[in-house]
């Protein structure tokens, strides 16, 4: 199931006008913080779908019965670019444990390259919640090896993809590599993805925005 945030007006679309405005970005501390703070927001509604069950809070006054969740999450994310996503969805669960993937493209030319995983620590993952987030799904192939890598720690019981900005192309690519019931939390689907797998309108090269220019 694919939830698409932009089909809902609300303070969302600000966050993620903000990040996307060439003359906003040049703040990298704002561009982090506007990443952080849509995570926010989707780890909010991802939370709808966690499981719950009933406890008691001791207050000073008597006892509060409420309903909390019952089972922490592990949150995944692919360095370095979604670092930033990470911290908002860590700031929400806040008691889950992390794991993280590098994956790069390695280009042999313009528009032919190969997505490389070197890179991985995790926690064991057999009949878990994973929550899979990375800013942006051009192709979907980082995410659909980086779930390939990532089974080494176990088979998750059930997988969330988090992601600000996704191509149709990606979402259907990692439909056919990911769990058929992986649910997909998306900021806004953009259309056009070009002959060098950018996004277009996107927002440029979210880890060089967040944590300056790679060489």
């Amino acid at each position: 199931m694919i939830h698409d945030f932009s089909n809902t007006n609300s303070i969302f679309s600000t966050f993620i006008a903000e990040l996307r405005d060439a003359e906003i970005q040049k703040d990298p501390m704002r561009f982090r913080r506007n990443l952080e703070r849509i995570s926010e927001i989707m780890a909010y509604e991802v939370s709808k779908k966690l499981p719950f069950e009933s406890r008691e809070v001791q207050t000073p006054l008597g006892i509060s019965k409420t309903e909390l969740i019952s089972e922490q999450p592990v949150l995944a994310t692919i360095l370095r670019a979604g670092l930033g996503m990470h911290l908002g969805l860590l700031n929400y669960f806040d008691r889950a444990e992390s794991a993280f993937v590098s994956a790069y493209r390695k280009h042999s030319s313009a528009e032919k390259f190969d997505i490389h995983v070197e890179y991985m620590a995790s926690p064991k993952l057999d009949n878990r919640i994973l929550i899979l987030s990375d800013p942006m799904l051009a192709t979907g192939s980082s995410m659909a090896l980086v779930y390939k890598a990532i089974l080494q720690q176990g088979i998750p019981k059930r997988v969330i993809v988090v992601s600000a900005i996704a191509t149709p192309t990606a979402l259907e690519h990692i439909q056919k590599t990911l769990p058929p019931n992986t649910e997909y939390y998306i900021g806004v689907i953009d259309e056009e993805l070009t002959a060098e797998s950018y996004i277009v309108p996107g927002l440029g090269d979210a880890g060089d925005l967040a944590y300056g220019v790679k060489v």
